[in-house]
């Protein structure tokens, strides 16, 4: 089996098969991630077709400096932050589409909260809310975070707890 970087490599030179063999290996979790983050499988889809089509055009031009999961879980990353930032406006412009108060259903309720969180996150300092999206998107280690974000381990902890925190108080008013 290849490693990423060889069919890199072999993309950069041409070789379009080994761009279909990365998408399929690491398609999965980009998924996944968006599915945790957006709780909609169609926005999911759409989110990592996105970020497959900027890694088509930015992995001709990669120089191998890290590794590729690594690379890819930043364009995760800036893609979440870019829906955060779209949907803020799409959830305010929308207020009108609340259900109707005579019935109750939960799943709304529970949809409304999970937004209401990330829409915190996304006030959030912009490296408490990477810390935040990884530790709670992608269930990640703080050492794995600290070697993306390029901190100590420590810092990511800080970060996340002040993040937490922080959210914590918002969400109570």
């Amino acid at each position: 089996m290849k490693t990423d970087h060889e069919l890199i490599k072999e993309f950069q030179d041409g070789n379009n098969t080994s761009f279909d063999e990365l998408v399929k290996r690491h398609l999965p979790n980009t998924y996944g991630f968006f599915i945790k983050f957006t709780t909609d499988e169609v926005e999911a889809e759409d989110l990592a077709q996105d970020v497959f089509l900027k890694m088509f055009k930015a992995l001709k031009k990669f120089r191998f400096d890290s590794e590729f999961k690594t690379y890819l879980f930043r364009a995760n990353i800036n893609m979440s932050n870019t829906y955060l930032r779209r949907n803020k406006w799409r959830n305010i412009l929308h207020l009108d589409q609340v259900p109707d108060q005579g019935y109750t259903d939960t799943s709304y309720e529970d949809e409304w909260r999970k937004k209401e969180l990330w829409d915190e996150v996304a006030k959030l300092p912009s490296r408490q809310r990477m810390v935040v999206t990884m530790r709670i998107a992608q269930e990640m280690p703080y050492k794995e975070i600290s070697g993306i974000m390029g901190i100590s381990e420590n810092s990511a902890k800080v970060n996340y707890h002040h993040a937490v925190k922080a959210l914590k108080g918002n969400l109570e008013n």
